[in-house]
């Protein structure tokens, strides 16, 4: 990795562009090998470089999409400033940042992944004028391009406003001009919290914890109802994580000659290849690891004989994810007590799918798969009877843990911030899409099982949308019932 210039001296464009025909200095990078620029340097760098603009861009594919959920959320809000930030680079150590993420609020309504951009929705007649304020292309007469740690032969070019106007289809302005006009706004505001601290800054006298909160529950309540492009991302990041579960598989006999890790390696290569990233932490859990509900160490052995519990999704490059969990035999076939568990998993799986369609209570598709383990672990003797008192005393929990599943989409636990009678008390629609993922899991150290149980953990999960008679799983490519997991990877070993 280069080494940069100085903490001081990557900020010198922002100094400049903030302070427009004030000079300043450079200064030293504290350990660096260049002692500064001389005057003659800076003139060479800022001149003979050929035109890059982009002209005559076609709009994103979401561009429609996008306008139409600016004007929802300008007709919840009527006469009132919006303000959506993107985010900021976040330290990893030192000098290196983390990968950047935009907010999710901020991508649904504009489309843009950028760090440090903002949108705001300006109150204007009966409605708002949206404006997004980005980074322009860095400045190369005061040198920015080459000395910001930020700038464009460090980390690459960004769009310029005329470009990025011409993708997303709105006017675009220099964020860092922004502030200022913030601090200096009247009138009712509201701000999306914990994702730019200078913008929450320059509002802090003008916004109120409870109003805000209200923006973040429309906006994450706004994505539970799926589009049509939406939901064809939401097929791609399945379609990716199939293949990287098949990924896996086809190397199962290298992750066991080393580690989890291999795994999760294997996985991600897929994840960057054909898509952003992975939507979450990679879990890839073998033996008594499966029974850690988000187990992402990853640091553990790979036994034939033992399973292997991989929940898993590729986040596609419009940051919608899959999540996707398949218990697979690391040997090639379940023995037959991990197969009655797996078997009683998928059972409730079953039910838990067929209990989701359009007019049902979000719950239901819970309470059916819950109901299937209650009885299994009843009929096995793990816990005492009848069934319904298990059930009202919640004591089958022990060893299913947790819901059953959850709302899917550009957050891997998409529209959490809902009102309760919003989500988990209200009823299924056409168009939204959630997991169904129960599991068993008997911890290595229960002494209320027998032993031959202890160390086994089993979770099936799909990515099921409701549509407008039923449902559709968008994860069904990849098999579920015990005996097709079996052949299928045993097709993919012998294909390798």
């Amino acid at each position: 990795m280069a080494e940069e210039l100085t903490p001081a001296e990557s900020e010198l464009a922002a100094d400049a562009a903030g302070t427009e025909g004030e000079e300043r200095p450079i200064k030293q990078r504290k350990n660096g090998l260049y002692p500064g620029v001389s005057d003659e340097l800076a003139e060479n760098m800022s001149s003979g470089w050929a035109d890059t603009e982009l002209r005559g861009l076609e709009p994103i594919p979401q561009a429609e999409r996008t306008a139409a959920r600016r004007a929802a959320l300008s007709a919840r809000f009527p006469g009132e400033r919006l303000v959506i930030p993107a985010g900021n680079l976040k330290t990893r150590s030192n000098d290196t940042e983390y990968s950047f993420r935009a907010a999710t609020e901020y991508a649904y309504l504009t489309g843009d992944q950028t760090e440090d951009g903002v949108l705001v929705l300006e109150p204007h007649g009966e409605g708002h004028t949206a404006t997004i304020h980005l980074l322009p292309r860095s400045n190369r007469e005061n040198g920015e391009f080459w000395l910001s740690g930020q700038g464009e032969l460090w980390v690459g070019r960004r769009h310029s406003l005329a470009e990025a106007e011409q993708l997303l289809g709105l006017p675009a302005e220099d964020v860092r001009e922004l502030t200022g006009k913030l601090t200096e706004a009247t009138g009712p505001v509201r701000v999306v919290r914990g994702h730019d601290a200078a913008v929450e800054t320059a509002l802090t006298d003008k916004v109120t914890a409870e109003r805000d909160e209200e923006l973040r529950v429309f906006l994450s309540e706004a994505r539970a109802v799926k589009d049509d492009f939406e939901i064809g991302e939401l097929q791609k990041a399945c379609d990716s994580t199939a293949r990287g579960f098949e990924d896996v598989v086809k190397v199962l006999d290298k992750a066991e000659a080393t580690s989890e890790r291999y795994i999760e390696g294997t996985f991600f290569l897929r994840a960057r290849v054909e898509g952003n990233d992975i939507g979450y932490g990679s879990i890839c859990a073998a033996g008594p690891h499966a029974t850690t509900l988000h187990w992402v160490r990853n640091d553990g052995p790979v036994r034939s004989g033992d399973l292997l519990l991989l929940d898993a999704g590729v986040e596609t490059h419009t940051l919608y994810t899959a999540d996707i969990t398949r218990t697979l035999p690391i040997s090639g076939r379940y023995t037959e007590l991990q197969r009655k568990i797996y078997d009683a998993v998928y059972e409730a799986q079953e039910a838990g799918i067929a209990a989701v369609k359009p007019g049902a209570k979000y719950r239901d598709f819970h309470d059916a798969a819950q109901r299937v383990l209650t009885e299994k672990l009843v009929e096995w003797g793990l816990v005492e009877g009848p069934v319904e008192r298990v059930i009202e005393l919640g004591l089958q929990r022990r060893w299913t843990l947790h819901g059953t599943g959850h709302m899917l989409g550009m957050d891997v636990h998409d529209c959490a911030a809902a009102r309760t009678e919003a989500y988990v008390d209200g009823t299924l629609e056409p168009g939204m899409c959630l997991t169904v993922e129960p599991g068993l899991y008997f911890q290595a150290d229960d002494l209320t099982v027998p032993e031959e149980y202890r160390g086994i953990g089993v979770r099936i999960e799909d990515d099921i949308l409701v549509t407008e008679d039923g449902n559709r799983n968008l994860s069904a490519a990849l098999p579920r019932r015990a005996d097709e997991v079996e052949a299928w990877m045993a097709s993919l070993k012998q294909g390798k």
